[in-house]
Formats: C-alpha cells, sequence, structure tokens
C-alpha cells in the first residue's frame, strides 16, 4: 500500500464524518483524552504561543487554546471538509485572523511549514503507516512544546487494529490504523532533546507532553 493511496483514503474517511464531529464538539466539547492534552499543555504554558496543529481535524482544540491565550495556529489536514468546518468554526468564535489551514499530507508540506511554539498531534501517529517520519518532522517544526494523544499497545487497541483493518478491506479503502509502540514514539522525540512532562491515559488512548530541554 503506497502513502499516497493510504492518504487519499484517509481524506475520504475523515470527510465522512466532518460534520458529525463540528455537531459533536459543539454539544458535548472536548472528549476527555482532550482535556487531558489541554491539562498538560497549559502545565508546560501556551500563553501567547504559535500553534502547528497536525491532524487539526475541525479545529476545535487549537481554537479551544486560541480562546484560553494562544496568539494564532496553523492547521494541517488531510481532508478538505474537516478544514471547511474548521473556518466555519473559527468564523463564528471570532478567530478567522488567528487561524490558518493547509489541506495536504504534513509530510508533503513540512518543507514549507514554518517552525511554531506548540506543536499538536491529537490520535494522529494512529492514522500514519510511518510514523517515524511523522514523529521525526513534526519535532523538528517546535520551538518549545510537543503534545500528542495515540493509542497505548495492549489487547484491546491491537484487536481494533486488526478489526479496522478488515473492516476497511471489505470497503476497498486503503485508509488503515496503526497502534505503534508507545517506547518507540518516546525515545524518537526525547532524542531530538525534549523531556517528557505530563502523561495521562484512558483505556485506549495514551497522552503525553514533551518541552524542549534548555
Amino acid at each position: 500500500m503506497s502513502c499516497c493511496a493510504h492518504a487519499g483514503s484517509a481524506n475520504r474517511f475523515f470527510s465522512f464524518f466532518a460534520r458529525r464531529y463540528h455537531k459533536k464538539y459543539l454539544k458535548k466539547g472536548l472528549e476527555k483524552t482532550q482535556l487531558q492534552l489541554v491539562a498538560g499543555l497549559k502545565q508546560a504554558g501556551f500563553d501567547k504561543a504559535t500553534l502547528l496543529e497536525i491532524g487539526s481535524g475541525v479545529g476545535y482544540l487549537h481554537q479551544q487554546m486560541i480562546k484560553s491565550g494562544a496568539a494564532n495556529a496553523l492547521g494541517i489536514d488531510l481532508s478538505d471538509k474537516m478544514l471547511s468546518e474548521a473556518k466555519k468554526l473559527a468564523l463564528s468564535q471570532g478567530l478567522e485572523k488567528q487561524t490558518d489551514y493547509l489541506q495536504g499530507d504534513f509530510l508533503d508540506l513540512a518543507a514549507d511549514i514554518e517552525k511554531a511554539d506548540v506543536t499538536i498531534l491529537d490520535k494522529v501517529v494512529c492514522c500514519y503507516p510511518d510514523a517515524n517520519s511523522l514523529v521525526h518532522e513534526s519535532v523538528k517544526k517546535t520551538n518549545r512544546v510537543y503534545g500528542l494523544t495515540y493509542p497505548r499497545k495492549n489487547i484491546m487497541t491491537k484487536t481494533a487494529e486488526i478489526i479496522m483493518a478488515a473492516i476497511m478491506k471489505i470497503f476497498r479503502s486503503d485508509f488503515r490504523s496503526y497502534v505503534h509502540d508507545p517506547m518507540q514514539i518516546e525515545q524518537w522525540i526525547t532524542e531530538q532533546g525534549f523531556r517528557k512532562l505530563y502523561q495521562d491515559q484512558t483505556l485506549v488512548w495514551l497522552t503525553q507532553v514533551y518541552v524542549k530541554n534548555t
């Protein structure tokens, strides 16, 4: 399976849910794991910070952080429909001048993206077959704080990975979800000069926030 085929299938998969994600946020607010992520990012500090959110979806996470003191945000997502919903949400909150969006694969766009104070990957690592490149390139774009949420590696998540692959195969989709090794991910981040400041988890998800060593 090529990365291009996977990216195209991911676009179609997440575009299908774009409006639902928007409505869900308006009704229920941030998910538990996102509240955990914001708690860790607050510990690290993001007042007046520039934000880069990779896999930004409909935008509510970084928009919430702007309302809590961040300066501005660039959201990147494979799904054009996700970004359309993000722009609508930003406009409805008066945040259109503090937000910008790019559609495409972060790894394809990375060379032209400026560094940000804070980089966020909320449930994104699990959507990439090449987690190594994603983590390394996104850390390179980070001046100070790196936060991410991704699946824990346990029986539940590995079983879900297998079931998801089978379902996508039935629907002839190249999109897959992946359970990468948390120890390896942590090593990739810390080897680039970051230390772990915060960690929390649910049964399925692991949330971590790293700060750059000074």
